[in-house]
């Protein structure tokens, strides 16, 4: 008899352990088919990708409600057995007030963990993120949130800068280190590439964990980023863009020139078969 399902207390309780030593890969799934599948490849924890998930709705990235986005997360947390980080964006609100409302839903949904970014999502303004002590009171605000919910949740701050067009070190450093004195429990900086801007990040902010987004174009192995201090490492949409290119791809070929060539060495229907009808089997209940 499969043993029973971890609780979410239980998942949290991992999810807080993985950032206390080591380097571990958090990917990032879409949907529940490829949840069950990363986690049946022995990942340890999981987090979700707005980008993957809206796109796959057919919508563009940060064009969904945030109604939709719980329901998201919490399809993903009944449906998987590890630990899930919610990318929940700029909280969807501006004000402290309301990021600590919106924090303690998105807590409600069972996810292990959460990132607040200080990015507004207004593009029309000059500056992409909030000014400095406002994105300062909204991670005191995330973090007074998830206090008052028992603590438990493992707290991202986020800092957008070097993927809105504003790629200051030193800025962005001053940032981590107020989010991280503020109480959150691991900092992200998406966007950051190189070897002394990472070192720089991690050595700002330890003994707190650092989050790393890697795409796979940065030539960085998860041995070279855990010998950089790197504690946490995600992928962002990249997973999802790579099913959605092999997509694009192989549905142009046959569109424009006829042909079915991207359909050689695909993973076949029965294997995927296998692997869900084991994987549901092995269920704990």
């Amino acid at each position: 008899m499969p043993n029973s399902r971890p609780s979410i207390a239980d998942k949290r309780r991992t999810f807080r352990k993985l950032h206390e030593s080591g380097c571990f890969v958090i990917p990032n799934p879409w949907n529940i088919g490829s949840a069950r599948y990363l986690q049946g490849l022995g990942f340890k924890a999981l987090a979700t990708t707005s980008s993957g998930h809206a796109h796959s709705q057919g919508r563009a990235d940060g064009d969904q409600s945030m109604d939709e986005v719980l329901a998201h997360y919490r399809e993903l947390t009944a449906e998987t057995d590890i630990p899930l980080n919610a990318d929940f964006e700029n909280g969807y609100a501006h004000d402290p007030d309301g990021v600590a409302a919106n924090v303690t839903r998105c807590i409600a949904t069972g996810v292990s963990g959460l990132s607040i970014e200080d990015y507004h999502g207004d593009d029309s303004r000059p500056e992409p993120l909030y000014d400095f002590d406002l994105a300062l009171q909204r991670v005191k605000a995330a973090r007074a949130a998830i206090d008052k919910a028992g603590g438990d949740v493992v707290f991202t701050a986020r800092t957008e800068g070097f993927i809105k067009n504003r790629p200051n070190l030193d800025e962005t450093i001053r940032r981590l280190k107020a989010f991280a004195d503020a109480g959150a429990d691991c900092l992200y900086s998406p966007g950051i590439k190189t070897r002394e801007h990472i070192e720089a990040t991690v050595k700002a902010v330890g003994p707190k964990a650092i989050n790393f987004l890697n795409s796979g174009a940065f030539g960085f192995t998860v041995s070279d980023l855990a010998g950089m201090g790197v504690r946490r490492i995600s992928v962002g949409g990249s997973l999802a863009r790579v099913a959605m290119h092999a997509f694009i791809k192989t549905a142009t070929e046959i569109a424009k020139d006829g042909k079915f060539d991207g359909f050689a060495g695909l993973i076949t229907n029965g294997e995927l078969n296998t692997f869900f009808n084991e994987d549901r089997k092995n269920r704990p209940s």
